[in-house]
């Protein structure tokens, strides 16, 4: 072999060595990469994170509809516990300073510092039905905050006839120590004698209307209201600040159907998010035994359930008639079997960490870590499992104004993962 062959073969070897290197690199690894929101080549793709049995022998609808190939992040992000001892903290919202609003399952609210330091609980927010999966739940403070200091809040309230998800919003005072002027704007009927599936997570869309997600209330009485039109369980919502029907919604004008459905078929959302870019409203949902959803939301489609799922009962038997494709009902575009129990979900916008742009990001109760969720053209092209060592239940998430991505966990923590 003359030398400029033994180099140029060295040479290979060297740069294919280099090569595997970098693409075995872990969530803890100094290097980093440069990339949008999409899996760049550079990029390893892993074997599924899911390596449990499923609950069903389904089979998906496409290609990466579930157990999409693994990844793992490159840039060396930090993971601190930002603030500890809240009480069940369910929703979370950025203040405009950069602090956190948080909510409590029993009935409070609290400020988070920039520091991490916990205010006292802020008055003035009317009782709530605290039992199994109700309580004050999500957060949002109006765009216009600056001028207005109004805040947006579910919460399952008492009624009549059983409990109800119902929004509520009332102005912040000047010193940030009780809400004033309570009025209740909207109340998800009919009511059951049940305490599931509030469903119940909040975001605004581009016009300063509010999506709202009401559960089915998981009984089996209760559940086939998703597809029920002329009843506001099981469903997506979109209103007016002051708790209309919101103008241009899918349904307006049509008789027997609530004009505030945006969409239907759910079984119990507890995701909404704002894709960054192109504006589209994303929602993660609740299966039964498998089937946990996450579906891209289009006005007036139905989602399905309970006619559809990719999940089972609890008991083990089939949902209806056990089908999980039907003309006229739209696909979950990433489903998981055996189920993560799917929280609240956020978009990440890429301001400290670029690799993770545009990615979506996912608490996971039951499986205890976060879910990230690599897009392209609507579908997923990868999965990874962070802060799985943790042993916390994830219930939200939030992308912080410095460009940190924040959780909260049912035992009471906030996590602030970033550089």
């Amino acid at each position: 072999m003359n030398q400029l062959s033994f180099t140029s073969l060295l040479l290979v070897i060297i740069l294919g060595f280099v090569g595997i290197s970098c693409d075995n690199s872990s969530a803890t690894s100094s290097s980093t990469i440069e990339s949008d929101s999409s899996a760049s080549k550079s990029d390893t793709l892993l074997p599924p994170v899911e390596t449990q049995e499923p609950n069903t022998d389904y089979s998906a609808a496409f290609e990466g509809q579930t157990r999409a190939p693994g990844i793992a992040t490159k840039t060396n992000y930090q993971v601190s516990e930002f603030a500890s001892g809240l009480s069940r903290p369910w929703g979370m919202t950025n203040l405009p300073d950069g602090r956190i609003l948080v909510t409590e399952k029993g009935g409070t609210m609290r400020i988070v510092s920039n520091s991490g330091e916990i205010s006292e609980a802020i008055t003035g927010i009317p009782s709530v039905n605290s039992s199994g999966q109700g309580g004050l739940l999500d957060v949002a403070i109006d765009p216009d905050f600056d001028i207005n200091r109004m805040v947006y809040w579910s919460f399952s309230q008492n009624g009549q006839g059983g409990t109800a998800t119902a929004i509520a919003k009332g102005r912040l005072s000047d010193n940030e120590s009780t809400i004033e002027n309570v009025q209740v704007i909207y109340t998800a009927l009919p009511e059951y004698n049940s305490t599931l599936h509030y469903g119940s997570r909040l975001e605004w869309d581009g016009e300063g209307n509010l999506f709202v997600s009401t559960g089915e209330r998981s009984n089996k009485e209760s559940r086939p209201e998703a597809q029920h039109l002329d009843a506001a369980l099981g469903k997506i919502l979109r209103i007016t600040k002051d708790g209309d029907p919101a103008p241009g919604n899918p349904f307006m004008g049509q008789s027997d159907i609530l004009p505030e459905i945006y969409s239907y078929g759910h079984r119990n959302p507890q995701g909404l998010a704002i894709h960054p870019v192109s504006g589209d409203l994303w929602e993660g949902e609740f299966g039964p035994r498998g089937g946990d959803e996450i579906n891209l939301i289009e006005p007036g489609k139905d989602y399905g359930w309970p006619t559809i799922s990719y999940g089972i009962e609890y008991s083990g038997g089939k949902i209806g008639a056990g089908i999980t494709q039907k003309e006229g009902m739209e696909q979950p575009v990433y489903y998981w079997d055996p189920v993560v129990s799917a929280s609240g979900i956020t978009f990440y916008s890429g301001k400290m960490i670029t690799e993770w742009t545009n990615n979506l990001f996912l608490g996971a109760l039951s499986a205890q870590h976060i879910v990230r969720l690599v897009i392209e053209d609507n579908r997923v092209v990868a999965e990874e499992r962070l802060l799985e060592g943790e042993n916390q239940r994830f219930r939200d998430l939030l992308e912080g104004t410095d460009g940190a991505l924040y959780a909260i966990t049912d035992s009471g923590l906030m996590y602030r993962i970033g550089l």
